[in-house]
């Protein structure tokens, strides 16, 4: 028997930001809390009382992502600037830059193992990097629209994908294809993820639903349906027995994943929220809006009984196990009905951000995340909310599909003979580096002599 569920209670707030949070972490040690905002700074807050807490500049645009790495001991962030920055989280905040991208980058992630990141962008690309020399790998290049959201698998071996291009893709790391393909006709999801054993992937759309696929058999298992505006987040908690999501309609919802119900409705941001996660403890989430508040919750999930949602949902043998890449090879588009006291670290010049009272929904890439409805306060809920769509079947001709998969084969070479390039333009920018440093030796020599 699993013991009673006690309420998730606000704990803690923080102010400093000047602008919407776009994007929250937890340090992997859960002593810190880092922060992303419009107002182009970075934060990073200990959970500690009575602490000070650390503003980073360098981002000369929005900063729309951030994440500490496995160990801690980094924090990488992604911004309108086109840039990626890795820094070191302490009081000096040192950074260095990345640059690949040629639109604004909405989202970074770290591998498990720390040695990989991946960034995704509005150029419609996602980049691997490697994280021990500090350079860039390759790219992945399938989506026909800004690219939102880019997550590594627990195990490293997969990356999910969103786009506004209304597609999900699935990704083999090494063999750098694309592997399954999720498609829907209502709206696009706004982040992705996997859940903690890497079986399955949820998303958060625009079409104000969550949906969760286990991506081992290619069956959407559950759909939720309980917002009145766009998801704009999500987050597993440790166990996989539940999430909790933020929504342009002002609140957190927290999914019992078992049950396949909503079970609670929070309500403390003022207008849309953007950015919610879980500790990697399980005991805390935060969640930040465009209110340019951060929140601190204490859940009391680690409680419950740790169960696996999906035995719920299918009968397999093999649950436990991660998802295999023979799994989900090959894989057609699978098409879905709807149903304090601040230290600054560096010095910077920074864009304006929005007055008090200035209408704050040209500040945001997607004028979707802006709710056109009311909020209004909901008690906690115990109803079933979760649809799951009936299979539509197409027969398409034989012909057509040979034809489609002939332009896929020859898609797939291109975006391989592209990533060789791109490679190739990096190794020969560090050789004319090279030659131009070794030139300006061999000048100096020169100029000594005479």
């Amino acid at each position: 028997m699993a013991s009673a569920r006690e309420d998730p209670i606000l704990e803690r707030y923080f102010k400093g930001h000047k602008a919407a949070i776009t994007s929250v972490d937890f340090n992997p040690n859960c002593k810190q809390l880092a922060t992303a905002s419009w107002d182009t700074f970075l934060m990073l807050w200990s959970l500690k009382p009575h602490t000070r807490a650390y503003r980073y500049v360098g981002h000369k645009d929005v900063v729309t992502s951030v994440q500490f790495s496995p160990q801690g001991n980094l924090l990488a962030s992604a911004s309108r600037d086109r840039t990626v920055r890795l820094w070191v989280p302490d009081r000096k905040g040192k950074s260095s830059e990345f640059k690949a991208h040629t639109a604004p980058v909405r989202s970074v992630d770290f591998s498990a193992d720390g040695q990989l990141l991946a960034t995704a962008s509005e150029d419609k690309s996602i980049k691997i990097w490697n994280m021990y020399r500090q350079r860039f790998l390759y790219s992945l290049y399938r989506h026909t629209h800004w690219v939102r959201c880019a997550k590594f698998s627990p195990d490293g071996r997969l990356i999910v994908s969103c786009s506004e291009d209304k597609t999900i893709k699935i990704w083999d790391t090494a063999s750098k294809q694309c592997v399954n393909n999720f498609s829907d006709s209502v709206g696009f999801a706004n982040f992705v993820d996997f859940s903690p054993n890497g079986t399955c992937i949820a998303s958060a759309g625009s079409d104000h639903t969550v949906k969760i696929w286990d991506i081992r058999v290619n069956k959407l298992l559950q759909h939720y349906q309980v917002n009145s505006c766009g998801v704009n987040c999500l987050s597993f908690h440790p166990l996989g027995n539940s999430m909790v999501t933020a929504s342009s309609d002002g609140t957190l919802r927290i999914l019992d994943l078992l049950e396949g119900r909503l079970i609670y409705t929070l309500q403390g941001h003022t207008g849309p929220v953007f950015a919610v996660t879980f500790s990697k403890d399980g005991e805390l989430f935060a969640s930040g809006g465009a209110d340019a508040q951060v929140l601190l919750w204490r859940t009391h999930f680690n409680q419950l009984q740790c169960k696996d949602p999906n035995k719920r949902n299918l009968k397999r043998l093999h649950f436990e196990s991660s998802p295999h890449l023979l799994d989900i090879y090959p894989r057609s588009p699978h098409p879905h009905q709807e149903k304090k006291e601040i230290i600054e670290a560096t010095d910077s010049t920074s864009r304006a951000a929005p007055e008090k009272g200035e209408d704050i929904s040209s500040y945001f890439l997607n004028p979707s995340l802006i709710p056109e409805c009311s909020s209004t306060t909901v008690k906690k809920k115990e109803e079933d909310f979760s649809d799951l769509p009936f299979e539509s079947h197409r027969s398409i001709p034989l012909a057509v599909t040979d034809a489609l998969e002939h332009i896929m084969e020859q898609l797939n070479v291109l975006t391989q003979t592209v990533s060789i390039l791109e490679q190739r333009l990096t190794l020969t920018e560090d050789k004319l580096k090279g030659c131009l440093e070794n030139q300006q030796k061999l000048f100096n020599v020169i100029q000594q002599r005479s």
